[in-house]
C-alpha cells in the first residue's frame, strides 16, 4: 500500500492533484472545523477517516504536530497514510500555528496547548467510544503527547513518537552563552524573534532537500527566529520530561520512540 508521501512534491503535499482528488485516491474522507478554547482562541481541528466502503475502523489515532508546523501540511501525509490503513485520525493546529489563532509560533506556556489537545481528543474519542486510542506525534508534538499521556494515563493504548523533542539538539539551541541569557530576554522582550539558532528550524529539521522545500512552501509556516519566552518554555519542558520519563518508565511500556538523525 503506497504511502501518500510518494504523491507529494516540493511544492504541494498533494502533488499535481487537488486536495479532493488526493483524498479520493487514497481512500479517505476528510472533515475540518474550529473549536473555541478557554482563552477565547479559535483552534483549527481536522480528521481523516477510512472510506465507507472499507471495513469498520480498527482504532483512533490522535496526531500532534511539531513546533512551527501544522496538522494540514507535511504531517497530514502521515495522517492520511494511517487513515487508509483503517484508523480514524484526528489532529489540531496548536495556538499560533496553522489556521489557529495566536501569535505565530509563540508558546510561552505549554499547559494551555496540552489543554487544547486533551479537549480535541476527548471529543474525538467520544465519537468512537469502542475504539482503542493511540497517539502519534513528531518533534515538539512528542513532548506534548507525553504530557497528554501523563494527564490521562488510562486513556491511551499506546503511541509512536517520531523524533520526539525530549531534549533540545545542539543544532537548535542558541550558541553559548546566549542560552543562559534567555530568562532575561523572556522577561524583557518575550515575543521578539531574536533567539539565534544554527539555521532556520524548517531547513534543519528535514534531511531530504525536496521535503525541506515542501516545508518552506507552506504559507502558514514561520521562518523567523524563536521568541525568547517560547524558547525558554521549550527548554524547561524538555528538562522536566527527561526527569519524568526516567523516574516513571512503567507509564511508557506500550510506546515506540523513533529517532531520526
Amino acid at each position: 500500500m503506497a504511502h501518500p508521501v510518494e504523491d507529494a512534491n516540493a511544492e504541494s503535499p498533494f502533488g499535481v492533484r487537488t486536495r479532493e482528488e488526493f483524498y479520493a485516491r487514497h481512500g479517505v474522507t476528510h472533515e475540518e472545523s474550529f473549536m473555541e478554547n478557554s482563552r477565547g482562541m479559535k483552534i483549527f481541528t481536522q480528521s481523516w477517516h477510512p472510506a465507507e466502503a472499507l471495513p469498520p475502523p480498527r482504532g483512533l489515532v490522535a496526531v500532534v504536530h511539531g513546533f512551527t508546523g501544522e496538522s494540514g501540511w507535511l504531517v497530514q501525509l502521515t495522517a492520511i497514510g494511517i487513515a487508509k490503513r483503517g484508523f480514524c485520525v484526528y489532529a489540531l493546529d496548536h495556538q499560533g500555528h496553522g489556521f489557529s489563532d495566536g501569535l505565530r509560533a509563540h508558546i510561552p506556556d505549554i499547559t494551555p496547548v496540552v489543554d487544547d489537545c486533551v479537549r480535541c481528543f476527548d471529543s474525538a474519542r467520544a465519537r468512537h467510544p469502542s475504539l482503542p486510542a493511540f497517539l502519534y506525534a513528531e518533534s515538539l508534538g512528542g513532548a506534548i503527547a507525553l504530557l497528554v499521556h501523563l494527564r490521562q494515563p488510562e486513556v491511551w493504548a499506546g503511541a509512536v513518537l517520531n523524533g520526539a523533542m525530549c531534549g533540545i539538539s545542539a543544532k537548535f539551541k542558541p550558541p553559548w552563552p546566549l542560552e543562559h541569557l534567555l530568562a532575561a530576554l523572556a522577561w524583557a522582550v518575550p515575543t521578539w524573534q531574536v533567539v539565534p539558532t544554527r539555521g532556520a528550524i524548517p531547513l534543519i529539521s528535514f534531511k531530504e532537500e525536496w521535503k525541506r522545500s515542501l516545508a518552506v512552501a507552506s504559507p502558514r509556516r514561520t521562518m523567523g527566529r524563536p521568541r525568547p519566552a517560547t524558547a525558554l518554555e521549550l527548554i524547561r519542558v524538555c528538562r522536566d520530561l527527561q526527569l519524568i520519563v526516567m523516574s516513571r518508565r512503567g507509564l511508557f511500556s506500550n510506546w515506540v520512540f523513533i529517532y531520526v538523525m
